[in-house]
């Protein structure tokens, strides 16, 4: 009689977790008084950004967000989802920039939605009473900035992972087939082959009149941006352009952009700048951070961030904190602070940009120079700035 043998079953486990992502939108409003006088209810609308992978706008509301009595007197502020199809859990924290001096209002208006999908909109009713703003330091030049802080919680997802390999079963004198394991595919490197060889590409970038050929959905498959470019609302426009015109970018940052992309490894500098020459590798690196931010990338960013953390120096640290602080890199920011206020930026001649030091005085609540004088002036004075004086003039 045949004897059977069983294989054991296969066992699984699964993982549920919720991602979190926090950034920002700075709005200006130039002209304001001449977007007086819409009527209550009538917006004026941001460009479109993407944080934690949802695309949103700011609506601000000069007259009122209604003709309610409680509306009327307040300017209103209200954060608009434009993703289809999204669930997420988001809050928003608005504040004015006071131009006086460059700082944030100290008293923002904070609003959260338990569930936010498309057309979604919440903020705050009064952001402030319309005769106060118009009297304050917050208006100046006729031009109004509006600052906004985002937490996108995403909906849970989980992962199914296989933990038990099966084995072969046999039945009487017959062996069941036992499917091998799949191959490990050097994925990385089929996508920079079909990079290099231009094969099925769909999309043409021009990049100070360079033109580079890519894939849709690679690209939306790596970058939220140019997801919501491609598939989202505004997807028709692009299909009409004969080239994508990026503009504020170098030809060698968008090609190392695109192999990060289409490898996840970060490219050789020494294809982009001289083998020994440093400062043109620091230089790129701090650009493709930009471009990373820029496209919602966050794994080129913090790679970024790291090889700038580990490259500190007295010629480079303050323009490092600068970028630090306009693209929200916080691991970076710690970084030029503790190299400031170490032994080595103590012993230090300090190089600060002069088109920079406005930007660091705002990094701080109070004066970034001050703050400055007040810790090192205690060590022989031996702390200097290049392009700022210790009252900040430039």
């Amino acid at each position: 009689m045949a004897t059977s043998q069983r294989r054991p079953l296969a066992r699984t486990s699964s993982t549920c977790a919720r991602e979190a992502a926090r950034g920002g939108h700075v709005f200006k409003i130039s002209g304001y008084s001449l977007h007086r006088g819409v009527g209550a209810g009538e917006s004026i609308q941001s460009a479109a950004f993407v944080i934690g992978g949802l695309t949103f706008c700011v609506r601000f509301y000069p007259d009122g967000y209604s003709t309610s009595d409680d509306d009327a007197d307040y300017v209103a502020a209200f954060l608009h989802l434009l993703t289809k199809n999204a669930r997420a859990r988001a809050s928003v924290e608005f504040s004015l920039v006071d131009q006086t001096s460059s700082s944030s209002s100290t008293a923002p208006a904070a609003a959260a939605a338990p569930k936010v999908t498309e057309g979604t909109e919440f903020g705050t009713r009064r952001l402030m009473k319309r005769t106060e703003l118009e009297a304050s330091a917050y208006l100046r030049e006729d031009c109004l900035v509006i600052e906004c802080d985002v937490l996108v919680i995403n909906e849970p997802r989980v992962v199914v992972e296989e933990t038990a390999a099966t084995t072969t079963t046999t039945t009487g004198d017959f062996e069941v087939l036992q499917v091998p394991p799949p191959p490990n595919l050097d994925l990385s490197g089929s996508l920079r082959k079909f990079l290099e060889e231009k094969r099925g590409v769909d999309v043409t970038f021009k990049v100070r009149g360079e033109l580079f050929k890519a894939h849709k959905i690679v690209l939306a498959m790596r970058s939220p941006v140019f997801a919501a470019q491609f598939y989202g609302p505004m997807a028709a426009e692009d299909t009409r352009r004969r080239h994508i015109v990026v503009e504020d970018m170098h030809p060698q940052v968008f090609r190392a952009l695109l192999q990060f992309i289409y490898t996840d490894a970060m490219p050789s500098m020494e294809d982009y700048c001289g083998v020994d020459d440093d400062d043109d590798r620091q230089e790129i690196v701090r650009h493709l951070l930009v471009a990373a931010d820029r496209y919602a990338m966050e794994r080129l960013k913090l790679i970024c961030e790291g090889i700038l953390c580990k490259s500190l120096d007295a010629d480079n640290v303050a323009a490092a904190l600068v970028l630090a602080d306009e693209h929200h890199c916080s691991t970076l920011k710690e970084a030029c602070v503790e190299f400031i206020t170490s032994a080595k930026g103590i012993n230090s001649t300090v190089v600060v940009p002069r088109q920079g030091s406005m930007r660091l005085k705002r990094v701080f609540p109070a004066s970034f120079v001050d703050m400055l004088w007040k810790v090192t002036g205690c060590m022989h004075g031996c702390f200097q700035f290049v392009g700022i004086s210790r009252e900040g003039d430039v």
